[in-house]
């Protein structure tokens, strides 16, 4: 009866069932009496080691050695040794035996025999990876030996096990024990459990257990030795049977033989010390200073990392696949998390990244990508977008809208010129990812800030961006923001390829506008370019022309045959080169590499076009590059559009709150406040001025801001523009018009102003001043400013001009002195 209770009271409370993990498969092969097993956390499903050990009976000298392993390795803690998560001692009653099994939780491993059956190295790379595990195993017995004091006794090929990232580990401690120097002449066993040692294992002094002669040798005798049959068993490929077998030295590597030997002296006193097993010739490759560099590189300064990352990717060619993948892989990822990394390092990340799988990247190195978005170093920052296209397409929407967007966004402000553009172009692969909250939200509102960029390339990336992520904004959104964006200000940007993108991003989205759009708002902002003075510019309007042309003919079709279904631009798809359009804005702004490699911009006059498309699929084309250094146009670049030109303050802009959904071109009306051109501007003021009229009456306080031209000239609107283009660099952009323009004459908004100089206008002074019926009285020479007063004025009656008086008097004096 007290068995039985017995019984149930151990079941219950400290059996396997009660174990925070599952057992799974056993290992073919583990050390001594232990059986190795697969496992996994019932916590959180992680893999794990579980080492079991059973016995009968309670004093059973297998079980009070298993004891003594859970001890050591609960309090021995080393990079190199195994380690300890859990253990437990269990009983198990069958009938009237009792049954006693010891439980060793570890992190995952496998048996160093069955991974080198598993890896099947050869040559270079398996003497490469050896000296690498020699090295981890030297380490960690050097660490047991000479900084604990310890004997661990029972080094061999059984007692190494490999980690999941190829790490060698040292287990099997069974038989360790501390080393008694303290009475030499004793001859009480040292080891209390050194029978479990096989003889072919043992030295000489210890197959004779002369714990006199143990204790006189330096504390690193005994694992010397065993490092010599490890390295036997290695290379070999065999079990050791027996000791007279360590003298065939054929498969040992000659730069190992000399060090071998020393290991395996007939003489403890003269044993190598395995701290000084590293010296040797053997362990001077790649592999294992490639891992010591990365395992001490907060050590290192930053040109020695720039130099090691710079040849990385291309010495991890040469180097074992799967020990690069599996152990130079995360050291990268950890040493880029952790901030000891430069940004090359994310080259070589991204490199050696490309050669797992889609499924073992999106699980190793996916999230350690994603928390480097959040890094204040802006090097990395733009690694990361240059190559956004490598990893992009595995991050799922969520994690783009929560963790990646609102790190990247930062750089849409950034005051390098050359992390915005990448910041833009990024959104060509995150923009599908997003929310429509968040490109209401916060996208648009960016990109409208860019549209008005100082950098004319980032102007003309951004209309080229916002026509390829049309389809993934709403109808009302839509609605809002691109004929604005295009008409308004790329249509009207003083930089060709700015306008060329507008007109391309129209046509390439013109499924998208109903035949009023089209009819009142695009054809009329795409006619004028047709006179634009860059041959590109013209060539695509043209072609835009005739596209929309084609779609208000077929609406007029339908309208006449009584069909009204569908939209009225369906047949914007049946256009020859409709798709190309859009092939052409993606091709342009998917090209990758520095901006130094693309080709030049074609200036303004030129007639080599910078994006050509021309209706052809098969036109290599360039994006327009960010260049600080030199204005690729002819004429000096003029400001870039800001936010006061009359097409809508932005004040909705980056400071408000997500919600609102103004985007920075919902308050623009084009029918009012429309102006020409930059180019038709400048030519329109160069007709003017020569004739330009004065006001006939003003009551304005501010006469100097009247920028509404006669009536007369309203008339003929098209009159002036067959003069010469300005090379001056008119700031026309940037003025809003004046409030008082004639809502009724849609073609007003788009009169040329006077132009700005920075002399005082000659109608400066009020025009009542001067004769209605004298029409040169305007441009009439102003009186002197001097203080000095006229001449006719002199005093007296004035009979006599001051001249001549003066004269006279200079004559008296002169006779009078001669007579």
């Amino acid at each position: 009866m007290l068995k039985f209770l017995k019984g149930v009271v151990a079941g219950s409370g400290a059996g396997v069932k009660d174990l925070p993990y599952t057992i799974g498969e056993p290992y073919s092969t583990a050390w001594g009496s232990w059986t190795h097993y697969r496992g996994t956390s019932k916590d959180d499903g992680s893999a794990v080691s579980i080492f079991s050990l059973s016995g009968s009976n309670a004093q059973d000298g297998h079980l009070s050695a298993g004891r003594n392993c859970v001890k050591r390795l609960r309090t021995v803690r080393h990079p190199n040794i195994l380690s300890y998560l859990h253990s437990t001692e269990t009983e198990a009653f069958d009938g009237s035996s009792t049954k006693i099994t010891i439980y060793i939780v570890t992190e995952p491993v496998m048996p160093l025999s069955e991974k080198i059956k598993e890896l099947k190295l050869e040559g270079t790379q398996r003497d490469e990876y050896y000296a690498w595990g020699l090295h981890q195993i030297s380490k960690a017995v050097s660490f047991l030996n000479n900084d604990c004091k310890l004997v661990h006794g029972n080094v061999c090929l059984a007692s190494v096990v490999v980690t999941q990232t190829l790490d060698w580990k040292l287990h099997a401690f069974d038989v360790l024990s501390e080393f008694d120097q303290n009475n030499e002449a004793s001859n009480r066993p040292m080891l209390q459990f050194e029978w479990l040692v096989g003889s072919q294992y043992k030295p000489m002094e210890l197959a004779k257990s002369d714990w006199a002669a143990i204790r006189k040798s330096p504390p690193w005798a005994i694992d010397s030795w065993g490092l010599g049959c490890l390295i036997y068993e290695l290379f070999t490929g065999l079990k050791l049977t027996k000791t007279e077998e360590l003298r065939n030295t054929a498969h040992i590597p000659k730069s190992l033989l000399p060090d071998y030997q020393r290991l395996l002296s007939s003489m403890p006193s003269r044993r190598l010390n395995s701290s000084k097993l590293d010296n040797s010739e053997y362990f001077q490759n790649k592999l294992v200073e490639t891992i010591q560099f990365m395992e001490v590189l907060n050590l290192k300064d930053s040109v020695e990392k720039d130099a090691f990352f710079r040849k990385l990717p291309n010495l991890a060619e040469q180097l074992p696949r799967q020990i690069v993948l599996k152990k130079l892989l995360p050291l990268l990822a950890s040493a880029l998390e952790f901030g000891s990394a430069t940004a090359l390092a994310l080259t070589a990340l991204l490199k050696l990244g490309s050669w797992l799988s889609t499924d073992e990247f999106n699980a190793k190195l996916l999230p350690a990508i994603v928390k480097l978005f959040a890094s204040n170093d802006r090097a990395i920052r733009v690694g990361l977008l240059q190559h956004i296209d490598q990893f992009g397409e595995s991050l799922t929407a969520q994690i783009v809208d929560e963790q990646v967007f609102p790190h990247v966004a930062t750089g849409f402000s950034d005051t390098s010129a050359f992390l915005r553009e990448l910041t833009l172009k990024s959104m060509l692969v995150l923009a599908p990812k997003l929310s429509q909250r968040t490109i209401s939200g916060s996208l648009l509102k960016y990109l409208s800030k860019l549209q008005v960029d100082e950098e004319p390339a980032i102007r003309t990336n951004t209309t080229i961006l916002l026509g390829n992520i049309a389809s993934y904004l709403n109808e009302g959104t839509r609605k809002r923001v691109l004929i604005n964006a295009f008409t308004v200000r790329a249509l009207r940007d003083n930089f060709s390829p700015a306008r060329a993108a507008g007109i391309m991003a129209l046509t390439a989205t013109s499924s998208y506008y109903d035949m009023t759009e089209i009819a009142t708002r695009i054809l009329p902002n795409i006619v004028v370019l047709s006179i634009d003075p860059d041959s590109d510019v013209r060539t695509k309007a043209f072609q835009a022309i005739d596209q929309f042309l084609l779609i208000a003919k077929q609406y007029h079709e339908k309208l006449n045959t009584g069909d009204t279904s569908g939209s009225a631009n369906d047949g914007a798809s049946l256009i020859p080169g409709n798709a190309s359009l859009l092939g052409w804005a993606m091709s342009s702004l998917t090209l990758k590499g520095k901006a130094s490699e693309h080709a030049p911009v074609a200036s303004a006059n030129s007639n080599t076009p910078i994006s050509a498309s021309n209706n052809s699929s098969d036109t290599q084309n360039n994006i327009v590059p960010v260049s600080s250094s030199s204005d690729p146009l002819d004429q000096p670049s003029p400001p870039s559009p800001t936010s006061v030109d009359g097409w809508g303050e932005l004040e909705n802009g980056l400071h408000e709150d997500h919600d609102s959904d103004k985007e920075g071109w919902d308050d623009i009306d084009p029918l009012e406040e429309q102006k020409p051109p930059p180019s038709l501007a400048s030519i329109q003021a160069a007709q003017k001025r020569p004739v330009l009229q004065p006001k006939r009456s003003t009551t304005s306080a501010k006469p100097k801001t009247t920028l509404k031209t006669s009536n007369a000239e309203d008339d003929d609107l098209w009159g002036s523009i067959s003069a010469p283009e300005p090379k001056t660099a008119a700031k026309s952009l940037n003025v809003k018009p004046a409030s008082s323009q004639n809502d009724d004459d849609l073609w007003d908004t788009i009169a040329a102003p006077p132009p700005k100089s920075a002399s005082k206008p000659l109608t400066a002074k009020s025009s009542a001043a001067f004769d209605d019926n004298d029409p040169w009285a305007a441009i009439a020479a102003p009186p002197p400013t001097t203080k000095a007063k006229p001449l006719s004025l002199g005093r007296g009656r004035g009979a006599k001009p001051a001249v001549q008086k003066l004269g006279a008097q200079r004559i008296d004096r002169t006779s009078s002195s001669g007579m």
